[in-house]
């Protein structure tokens, strides 16, 4: 975890296994599929369930929207007493949680359709502090007349910082790097 960091070994016990009326239960909110009939929405809501109950996640899913124009497909929250592990670390395991339900409902529609999971408003918390950061640097960046490179960050997070430093009159902003090290310099706008 740091400076001096030694290899650890960690045990993991599982506390509780959820009751048989937590499988498969319809939510509040959550469209049941009909017989024949599977809309994305409740596919993904089912998918994230199961995804869920296997991990005995303690959380309740609520379905925001069942098609979302600016994410282009269903929008579910997430929220309870196991909310805090669906996060990580900046958002890295709920990233990877909606990448792996977007995939498995793609896959049983064939469709392109993008599911996006929130936890407790987590990602609209972290759109505003990413706002705020890239705001400030910005100021400095104009200020000084000097670039400032950011920490590495995830491409939704790159996005957020792009946009919204797109019609900044004295700064422009570009992405550099490979992979997980890729990252946003802020530099002055040069005309």
């Amino acid at each position: 975890m740091g400076i001096g960091a030694e290899m650890a070994r960690v045990r993991v016990t599982r506390l509780g296994v959820p009751g048989p009326a937590a499988v498969g239960a319809p939510e509040p909110g959550i469209p049941e599929p009909g017989p024949g009939e599977q809309t994305p929405a409740a596919l993904a809501a089912a998918t994230v369930g199961r995804i869920l109950e296997a991990a005995g996640v303690n959380v309740t899913r609520t379905l925001r929207s069942a098609h979302d124009p600016d994410a282009g497909g269903p929008v579910i929250d997430l929220a309870g007493e196991d909310s805090g592990l669906l996060i990580g670390r900046r958002g890295q395991t709920l990233q990877a949680l909606q990448f792996l339900v977007t995939l498995i409902v793609r896959k049983k529609l064939d469709a392109d359709v993008r599911v996006v999971l929130d936890v407790e408003n987590y990602r609209r918390r972290r759109e505003t502090s990413l706002r705020d950061m890239a705001a400030k640097v910005a100021s400095r960046v104009a200020q000084t007349n000097r670039s400032i490179t950011l920490e590495p960050m995830p491409p939704a997070d790159r996005r957020i910082i792009h946009t919204s430093l797109s019609q900044h009159p004295a700064v422009r902003t570009e992405s550099a790097g490979e992979g997980e090290n890729r990252k946003v310099t802020i530099m002055p706008r040069r005309d």
